[in-house]
């Protein structure tokens, strides 16, 4: 389980950059939304599987409420992600 959350960070972390930094720069300045429909159902899909993954790995983690409210929070910021992948999860 943990590695599957892993691999979930890492990848809900990457599709929420190219949504922030390629489909809505392109939706906007190139007025094509075929980037932000393409990239926003995988992203949407891959923050939902990392909060469940997330409430699922807790125990095994033995984290305590505040640095779970971080690895929550770490899912709407960008490469927050990866600050919880290097602090958090390598051990």
């Amino acid at each position: 389980m943990k590695t599957t959350f892993k691999i979930v960070a890492i990848l809900e972390g990457l599709s929420y950059l190219i949504l922030l930094f390629i489909a809505t720069p392109i939706k906007y300045i190139g007025h094509d939304e075929s980037w932000v429909k393409m990239f926003g159902m995988p992203h949407g899909l891959l923050f939902v599987a990392y909060v469940i993954l997330a409430f699922l790995v807790k125990p095994e983690y033995k984290w305590d409420n505040k640095t779970f409210l971080i690895v929550l929070a770490a899912s709407i910021i960008p490469f927050g992600t990866f600050y919880v992948d290097k602090k958090y999860l390598r051990a």
